[in-house]
């Protein structure tokens, strides 16, 4: 019986590294400390010169790394934040925790990215914005020299979502750098991640990291002592010491995603499914191979049958899910290609653990 092939599979991950992996959650044990201790100082400390960055704040999530990025910022109450629809909910679920209201624009159809003409166009009818989130989705770069112009010309903040982007480069620069702030998860399935819920808040500007520092633990400056309002969203030195081996471990890995990504486009080249397209001067580092097809449902099932797992990221795009239709704001000329892409698009299995062998297989059920 042919084994089954999973979407992402971070347990694979994890036990192709464990002896590694072991001795660091020992050292964290041995060593006594488990909340905000040497590891994680080192971890932010090495992640930051990964990304060529000069501050990294480790966090509870990337959900709480986008809400104390925007508060950071002194984005909230009565400002607006200009982001997609198609993205994880977590994005606009972060802005409003932070008090602003978002408005959704749509994406480029080919990238899924942030359409900056979709975002001139609403930044010429909105008023309030303050701040614009592009998504770095897929593992593929925004275009964010365009978006960054576009937000210096109206005087808005630009923080990076690089929750799929982990090592993505735009111009030979890392995703991560190039806006006021960035944010990261650390989710097991993500190209970096953790063994549970981590994320970061990256910036090169000093008080907004001072500040973010200071949210994530209560407003602490002295201990008990609340100099600002703040919560409590640390990362803990179990994940950080995780987090420490698997950067180590990252461009390879990358490395081995794209290697994957070369063979499904070999084998699919003039098919009939729609595949990821290359963009000049960025790096994609493939947290999902994505392709598009209008059989989707029915290729699903087919694969399913055969031991192929695959997933959907978004089925359904958030200014149309229950808790969010009818209430959230659209700018431009709405979001067309945002509700064609959720309708045809699908993720093949992607991880730096895929065989060639089975790489192979997902191809053959696909042409089969």
């Amino acid at each position: 019986m042919k084994s089954k092939i999973l979407p992402a599979d971070p347990r694979a991950c994890y036990l192709a590294h464990k002896a590694e992996i072991d001795r660091a959650l020992h050292r964290v044990v041995n060593e006594g400390r488990y909340i905000l201790g040497p590891e994680v100082e080192r971890f932010e400390n090495e992640f930051a010169a990964y990304l060529g960055a000069r501050h990294a704040i480790g966090v509870g999530s990337g959900t709480e790394a986008l809400h104390l990025a925007l508060r950071a910022l002194e984005v909230g109450r009565g400002d607006r934040v200009i982001t997609v629809s198609h993205t994880a909910v977590a994005t606009v679920a972060a802005i409003e925790l932070a008090g602003a209201t978002p408005l959704l624009v749509d994406i480029d159809p080919h990238s899924y990215t942030m359409d900056p003409k979709a975002l001139e166009a609403a930044l010429k009818t909105t008023r309030g914005a303050k701040a614009v989130v592009p998504v770095h989705l897929y593992g593929r770069p925004a275009a964010l020299p365009e978006i960054l112009s576009l937000s210096r010309q109206h005087g808005l903040k630009v923080i990076e979502d690089c929750s799929q982007s982990h090592g993505a480069e735009i111009e030979g620069r890392r995703t991560g750098t190039w806006g006021d702030a960035a944010v990261f998860s650390f989710y097991p399935t993500k190209n970096l991640g953790a063994l549970g819920d981590a994320g970061a808040i990256v910036t090169n500007q000093g008080t907004v990291a001072d500040r973010a520092r200071l949210l994530r633990e209560y407003g602490w400056k002295e201990r008990y002592v609340s100099s600002i309002q703040g919560m409590n969203s640390r990362l803990d030195e179990i994940q950080a010491a995780v987090l420490r081996v698997k950067l180590g471990l990252l461009d390879r890995e990358n490395d081995r995603r794209r290697a994957v990504a070369s063979l499904y486009r070999r084998r699919l080249e003039g098919s009939q499914f729609g595949l990821p397209e290359s963009q000049p001067k960025s790096t994609h580092v493939f947290h999902q191979y994505v392709i598009r097809t209008d059989r989707r449902d029915e290729l699903r099932e087919r694969l399913s049958r055969e031991g192929i797992g695959t997933l959907v990221h978004y089925p359904v795009p958030i200014h149309l899910q229950p808790a969010y239709r009818d209430r959230i704001a659209m700018g431009g000329n709405g979001l067309a290609n945002t509700e064609q892409a959720c309708g045809d698009i699908l993720s093949l299995p992607m991880h730096p653990h895929l065989s060639d062998e089975d790489a192979h297989r997902v191809v053959a059920a696909l042409l089969g």
